[in-house]
This record gives structure tokens, sequence and C-alpha cells, in this order.
């Protein structure tokens, strides 16, 4: 496999890049699809076997039910960062090593139910706050400790949208190259 055919499996939608301005409309459409996250999963992968659900998406990659964990854990990430952004003034966050919790016994081999459960529950809560937030919230920051990256509520917003199409974009293309 070449660097250019692995890049396309690690990335299969590209890169997140935030636009210079975030419209309202674009707003809605990453709302959107950060609440139709949860059963865009859950019907991609209700009906996986377990020997499928050991598979990576990509040579050295994550399992199926690995990443299917780490979108649970990274989105809970995500809405804690949300809430210290909107409650404490530019916050600096922790950030976590996703590589070594995914290797820890839980992620490597819980059900993933509990994990698709978990998306619908925390899905559901974190849109409610997003389209209840005033425009003046959605310019309140974070700090990411990697570099001290000043990160906006609303990019945040773009960040997780863009994080879910992502990985659903992995576990579709393994569905596909699997003929599953």
């Amino acid at each position: 496999m070449t660097e250019l055919q692995l890049e396309q499996l690690k990335y299969p939608i590209g890169k997140f890049t935030c636009p210079d301005t975030i419209t309202e409309q674009q707003l809605k459409l990453w709302i959107l699809a950060l609440e139709l996250l949860p059963e865009r999963v859950n019907s991609l992968v209700s009906t996986l076997t377990s020997e499928q659900l050991e598979t990576p998406y990509r040579p050295g990659g994550w399992t199926l039910r690995q990443l299917i964990h780490h979108i649970a854990d990274s989105h809970h990430h995500s809405y804690t960062r949300f809430k210290w952004a909107l409650t404490e003034d530019e916050p600096l966050i922790k950030a976590y090593e996703e590589k070594d919790w995914s290797a820890l016994f839980d992620a490597r081999t819980a059900p993933i139910a509990l994990s698709l459960t978990y998306l619908v529950a925390l899905h559901a809560k974190l849109v409610y706050m997003l389209k209840g937030l005033p425009a003046s919230d959605l310019k309140k920051v974070y700090l990411h400790p990697e570099g001290k990256t000043r990160v906006s509520v609303a990019e945040n917003v773009g960040k997780y949208a863009w994080h879910g199409n992502h990985h659903l974009a992995q576990i579709k293309g393994l569905i596909n190259r699997m003929n599953w």
C-alpha cells in the first residue's frame, strides 16, 4: 500500500479546515450532522458480527470496535470542552491520549452497544445545548495545550461534525471494501 493510499484511508473526507467566516447556515449544517451521528453510526454497524468488529478500518489502524468506542470517548471530551469554554474565561483544556484510550480493555472488548447508547444521550444533550446558544457564546474559546491554540465554540462545532463524518467515512469505506 502506498503512502497516498494509506493517507486516503486515514482521511477519506480530508482533514478539517475551518472556514474564515462561519455562517449561521454552516452552523446549522454542522449541528444537524451532530444530531444525526448516533443514528448514522448505528445504522452502519448494528448488523456487523463480532468478527467484523475486530477488523481494522485500515492497515495498522483501530478495529471497528475501537473506532466506535473512540467516537464516544472523543465526543465526551468535546462536550466537556464546550462546557468549559462556555463557563470559564479561555480555559486551558486537558488533552487526552486517544491512542492509549483506544488500547484500553474496554475499547478493545466492550460491546459496541455501550458506546452507541451513550452517543444517543450525549448528542441529544449536546445538540439541545448548541441549538439554544446565543451568537455571543459561539465566539467564546478554549485553549488547546498543543500550541496554545484558541478554538471557538463555533469552530469546535465544525471540528466535531467533521470528526463524526470522518469516522463514518472510515467505517463505510471498510464495509464497502469488504463487501459486507
